[in-house]
């Protein structure tokens, strides 16, 4: 029988079969639907036969906490609110089965049907938060299934299936771009992958808005630029910034703005930031400068004398038994405060001399909070003596006479730049341009290792034998690979050899890296095959490539060494365009180097040209595109700048190479034998030693 009792006459049946514990945290939502749309099911009672009149709800338990909890909050009347309801009468056993069988065959929607019913609600009237409270929901829930309703089609029918469970659906959604999603997809999506290896994956190509280079460059700067951002709806681990290159080239640009700022106004040698708050791989290569303590003056020494016999009263007057406590404290904080003085006194910071400042430079870093700031240590990339004494053993500051703090530093002209870091004509590029070209002269190296993993494993294994490095680590090694920290940061300009290193890393087998533990991990690298194998170690040797060995404008002898092993044709992977070249230099180079490659007619035929057009020109020219002579096309395909070539320079230390390997290897002593030569960035003798700095900039040469 159907019918309505009043809200205060029921009461939940002990033989209700719903007892999840969980099942309390439901009852809000449950009591927001039941006031937007009232009881839209009737609830399965039995009459009780005291109170008499009232009745035991047996099926429908929720709904009725629901009631009562609006009852409870005043929106309803318990004593007037008809409940609809369904009259059963039995024993105990039937009622309990028809319980079971009533709440056994209710399916709950599914994720994706929650997506759609959500999206079809918004869709009326725009409404987020109107749908959230009418359904007893979060704005952010309904926000996150709003989220999962723009999935990737492949993906969201994926959900609607469940092919795939709603955490993984949830980390395709960690963002909005559809792109980014299908190519995760297309990797992952027919293989089993946990939501936290696709949300790392997502990760690994976004920004967390927590980044510091993010919070340097600002949420609205950021926009400006086009870059977009995901609002992270599943996890409180920050939103994530789509675009990290746009993010990177901002901060560069406001970075080296400051780095400049910094350097005009303290006049050093240069200002080099880093997007880091460390600067050990940074100053890798130089060496830091200890400046001498300055000479206390005879003030300071009488102060000094009149604290230390103080402290000595202070003592005695407190090893005095008789004093009162707050006597004894008051000594105590007099001598913890002459302390403090001595410290102050005995601690000044030296100062750098001005005739030292053009030689040296310092490291802007980013903090993790986003704060640039200017290290405290000075750096130079060669020994250069002040102060000490000379061969008479007399001091060389004041020469030989004074005792002031001033050092006498010996007379500094910055090195003419390398052959290579030399334009057609002499013109000098700017330090940005070289360091570019280092970056790309170093992707072709590294796509060219690929194919010669034997060679990658020897160069991998001298390099770890030859420079040992220590650090702490759950895995029991000091072997690494780190990325290399480039001379400039931000977007580059797409070249083959880039587009080649990161198709290759999207064709590794990379199922072992799923595993959570890195016992697991690495049980599963085991298995590989050993092409697979070789081909991780080719790339990972690869990819720790340096651009170039230090800040100056110079190659890595090593680097031209496995060049010309391996025979790298560089003008077949790099060309010369106008975005990483041809607008980065002068009209009078673009013209030399024309006529270098097609003589004078072609150098007329672009001299009235304005720059952009001969940039473009020039473009198609190099890149073979261009219709001329058949010698000055081939001439031009085969051009490539100094910069951009490997110099090898086999057989330098006297050593008769042949076929890449000394033909004497027991002759291969160290290079090393000159006592004058320092380790990189070790620290000189305190009080007689600086460096000396990188060429200020611009310090290199168009090539």
């Amino acid at each position: 029988m159907t019918t309505t009792v009043k809200l205060s006459k029921l009461t939940l049946s002990p033989i209700n079969v719903r007892k999840r514990p969980d099942e309390l945290l439901e009852i809000p939502q449950m009591a927001a639907d039941l006031e937007a749309r009232g009881v839209l099911q009737n609830l399965l009672v039995t009459p009780v036969k005291k109170p008499r009149g009232t009745f035991e709800v047996f099926d429908g338990g929720r709904r009725l906490r629901g009631l009562l909890l609006l009852a409870e909050r005043g929106a309803i009347d318990p004593e007037t609110y008809d409940v609809p309801v369904k009259v059963l009468v039995g024993d105990e056993a039937t009622l309990s089965e028809t319980s079971t069988a009533a709440n056994f065959h209710q399916l709950k929607m599914t994720p994706a049907e929650e997506c759609r019913a959500f999206q079809y609600f918004i869709g009326l009237n725009n409404d987020i938060d109107g749908v959230a409270k009418r359904f007893g929901l979060t704005r952010r829930f309904v926000e996150g299934r709003l989220r999962l309703a723009t999935l990737a089609e492949p993906i969201f029918e994926a959900l609607s299936e469940g092919t795939i469970t709603l955490d993984v659906a949830k980390a395709y959604a960690s963002t909005e771009n559809q792109e980014k999603q299908l190519l995760v997809w297309n990797s992952y999506g027919t293989s089993y992958a946990n939501a936290d290896t696709i949300r790392r994956v997502i990760a690994n190509e976004t920004m967390k808005s927590t980044d510091p280079v993010a919070i340097l460059v600002g949420e609205d700067r950021y926009a400006e630029a086009g870059g977009k951002i995901d609002r992270d709806l599943f996890s409180d681990s920050g939103d994530k910034w789509v675009n990290p290159e746009i993010a990177q080239r901002l901060a560069a640009d406001i970075m080296e703005t400051e780095a400049k700022r910094v350097g005009e106004e303290l006049g050093l040698g240069w200002i080099r930031p880093i997007a880091s708050n460390y600067t050990h791989s940074a100053a890798a290569g130089l060496y830091r400068v200890i400046l001498p303590a300055p000479d206390l003056t005879d003030d300071q020494l009488a102060r000094l004398d009149a604290i230390a016999e103080r402290q000595d009263v202070i003592t005695a007057d407190m090893e005095d038994e008789s004093i009162s406590e707050e006597a004894y404290k008051a000594l105590d904080q007099e001598y913890d405060a002459l302390d403090e003085e001595v410290h102050a006194i005995q601690n000044v910071a030296p100062v750098l001399p001005d005739e030292l400042k053009p030689l040296v430079g310092a490291f802007l870093k980013l903090t993790p909070k986003g704060e640039m700031v200017l290290d405290t240590e000075y750096y130079s990339e060669e020994p250069v003596r002040v102060g000490g004494t000379d061969e008479d053993g007399n001091s060389e500051d004041d020469h030989g006479g004074g005792t002031g703090s001033t050092a006498r530093g010996r007379e500094y002209t910055p090195p003419p730049p390398p052959p290579e870091a030399v334009a057609p004509g002499g013109k000098p590029l700017s330090a940005r341009l070289y360091d570019e070209l280092s970056m790309q002269r170093r992707d072709v190296l590294a796509a060219a290792l690929l194919s010669h993993p034997a060679l990658a494993l020897d160069y991998a294994l001298f390099v770890m034998i030859d420079d040992r490095t220590s650090s702490f680590s759950a895995y029991g090694s000091t072997i690494r690979a780190r990325s290399p920290q480039d001379p400039v940061s931000g977007e580059q300009p797409v070249t083959r050899a880039r587009t080649y290193l990161a198709e290759a890393h999207d064709g590794l087998d990379a199922s072992w890296t799923e595993h959570k533990s890195e016992v697991d991990r690495f049980e599963a690298f085991r298995g590989l095959d050993d092409d697979s194998k070789a081909a991780w170690l080719a790339y990972i040797v690869a990819m720790s490539l340096e651009a170039k060995a230090s800040y100056r404008a110079e190659q890595c002898p090593l680097h031209n060494r496995l060049a010309t092993i391996m025979e790298i044709d560089v003008a077949g992977w790099w060309r010369p365009t106008s975005e990483n070249f041809f607008d980065r230099i002068s009209k009078g180079s673009i013209l030399t180097l024309l006529a270098e490659v097609g003589g004078a007619a072609l150098t007329a035929r672009h001299a009235t040209m304005k720059k952009s057009e001969i940039s473009g020109s020039c473009a198609k020219l190099f890149a073979g595109e261009a219709i001329v002579e058949p010698e000055v096309r081939d001439a031009a395909l085969a051009w490539v700048p100094d910069a951009m070539r490997f110099l090898d320079h086999a057989g330098a230390d006297g050593l008769e190479v042949v076929d890449g390997d000394p033909e004497d290897e027991a002759g291969t002593g160290s290079s090393h034998e000159n006592g004058d030569d320092q380790e990189a960035a070790g620290e000189l003798a305190a009080g007689d030693t600086v460096t000396e700095p990188a060429s200020p900039e611009p310090d290199a040469i168009a090539a």
